[in-house]
């Protein structure tokens, strides 16, 4: 609170750019906990940007199938896909503390949160 002739004047909550930024393996839980955080975000009647799909990494391994280098060449190939969804919000700090505390986060989804001055 801060005093304006004498007066008191109540501070309205400094409004912030927030981007959300999820990563996983795993699709169906991304896409859960986006739906979450936007529906939450809505209900406190937020501006939303999003979920914005960001282009997919893949992470790729070829390597031989005999540990010993004879016999026939044949290879082995591994592939790692990630996954990742970005968010904007503009809010306050302890809306989105109170956005992201409600929801129920799926194991293998990591999040990011970023604050910036607007």
């Amino acid at each position: 609170m801060s005093y304006k002739d004498g007066k008191a004047v109540e501070e309205e909550e400094k409004v912030h750019r927030i981007r959300i930024t999820l990563t996983s393996r795993n699709v169906p839980s991304l896409e859960k906990v986006c739906a979450e955080l936007v529906k939450g975000a809505k209900e406190k009647s937020l501006k939303v940007k999003g979920p914005v799909r960001m282009p997919t990494k893949t992470l790729r391994i070829t390597t031989r199938k005999t540990p010993c280098g004879e016999g026939s060449k044949t290879w082995d190939k591994f592939q790692l896909r990630i996954h990742k969804r970005v968010i904007d919000l503009q809010a306050s700090s302890d809306a989105v503390g109170r956005i992201t505390s409600t929801i129920a986060m799926e194991p293998g989804v990591d999040v990011e949160v970023t604050i910036a001055e607007s």
